[in-house]
């Protein structure tokens, strides 16, 4: 259900208010993007191995997975204003902890840190969407939302590569410092609260603990948050293995790491655009099939040419522009189903989406990553694989229950 004044919660423009939410949802993806290139810095400046520089990945985005556990039941219950103004704080507070970092364990424990509070903006902002805009017109503005957040990570790693280069590693977290303040004060400005407190849950154990049983027990929302979650990973294992991707296996140099940026945040803007575009003319279960669809193709092609071509700069980013623009196009109408699978529980909703995600990211960060990031072979096998899980989970959904997704 829709806020009851939800016309006059923003009198502007529709795209900015999905700039201010896409720049919520980028701050996670940028906090990883801007510190990639300079891990060879930080490994050398603290002294660390690589598998403790694994280390930094893996904890953020665990501790991101954590703590969406509840940023989508505290904006249910106290709004979800306040949700993410404490969020921003603390992502602030945690980046200038990893600025001053002095060895890779306090490092470690800052970027848990960051990880904890960043997911408040991308699981919140989700809500406010849907809490502001009818299904046809939360399409387009998640597709605005989607199409604004690549821009982000289109620029980090540009950004991290000539930080690093002209004031060292510490100077990239600096800079995450001043956007988390920043950010703090626009939303606290002009950022609504579009949860009304007549809708609003107690923040209860037995309520929350009930509101967690009552979705993970739901066979529709576990499918739909892995078919949307876990997808996403057969790109992000690529931006995971950047170092040894770009660096060893396709011989840039770190300020060349954008290339595979660029082209993955391209295929996402153009396919966030398509999917707006498709909103109302197309149903959403179709749409959801044609990104799919997409995806399976070209990660069979990118399999097939690692395993009889030697890779090379000049083509093996190319597929994973691709397959982003797949995903973008059917993530949108996937989030949005989920959102409505129990409209009084959307924060909740949304949160549980994100650790599903989360847990994935981690797990391809820590565990995943390491193994295959030395072989292009091996990330072309394992991307495809992700890949599926999504694929088939979408397929039993779509069995199952062929009338969600139907309009």
């Amino acid at each position: 259900m829709q806020h009851p004044q939800a016309h006059a919660l923003w009198r502007g423009p529709r795209w900015t208010l999905a700039i201010l939410l896409a720049v919520l949802g980028m701050l996670g993806p940028f906090s990883i993007d801007t510190y990639l290139p300079a891990f060879s810095g930080i490994s050398a400046s603290l002294q660390a191995t690589p598998v403790q520089m694994q280390q930094t990945l893996s904890a953020y985005l665990f501790g991101y997975a954590f703590m969406n556990l509840f940023h989508g039941a505290l904006a249910d219950s106290f709004g979800r204003r306040p949700v993410i103004l404490w969020g921003l704080l603390a992502f602030t507070i945690s980046s200038a902890g990893c600025a001053l970092a002095q060895d890779i364990h306090q490092l470690i424990v800052f970027r848990a840190l960051q990880g904890l509070s960043c997911g408040a903006g991308v699981v919140v902002s989700r809500t406010i969407v849907r809490d502001m805009f009818p299904p046809t017109q939360a399409q387009k503005v998640m597709s605005q939302i989607t199409i604004f957040f690549g821009l982000a990570p289109a620029i980090a790693p540009m950004l991290g590569g000539l930080l690093f280069v002209q004031w060292g590693w510490a100077s990239i977290f600096w800079l995450l410092t001043a956007i988390g303040l920043g950010l703090w004060l626009v939303n606290w400005r002009v950022l609504p609260e579009s949860l009304p407190p007549s809708q609003r849950q107690p923040f209860e154990l037995h309520n929350l603990l009930q509101g967690y049983w009552q979705l993970c027990t739901d066979p529709r929302f576990i499918l739909l948050a892995l078919a949307s979650g876990v997808p996403f990973n057969g790109m992000f294992l690529y931006v995971l293995s950047a170092p040894a991707f770009l660096g060893e296996l396709l011989g840039l140099e770190p300020t060349q790491f954008f290339w595979l940026f660029m082209l993955n945040i391209s295929g996402i803007m153009a396919g966030a655009w398509v999917s707006g575009r498709l909103a109302g003319k197309l149903p959403p279960k179709r749409q959801v099939r044609h990104g799919l669809l997409i995806m399976l193709v070209i990660s069979l092609v990118n399999l097939v040419a690692n395993l009889l071509l030697t890779a090379h700069a000049s083509w093996a980013m190319l597929p994973l522009g691709i397959y982003a623009f797949g995903w973008a196009l059917m993530v949108p109408v996937v989030t949005l189903l989920v959102l409505d699978l129990n409209p009084e529980r959307r924060g909740l909703a949304s949160s549980l989406q994100a650790v599903v995600g989360a847990v994935t990211n981690g797990l391809v960060a820590g565990v995943l990553a390491p193994l295959v990031m030395h072989s292009t072979q091996a990330l072309a096998i394992a991307s495809l694989l992700l890949m599926l899980v999504g694929l088939l989970s979408w397929m039993y959904l779509h069995r199952r229950w062929p009338e969600i997704g139907r309009n």
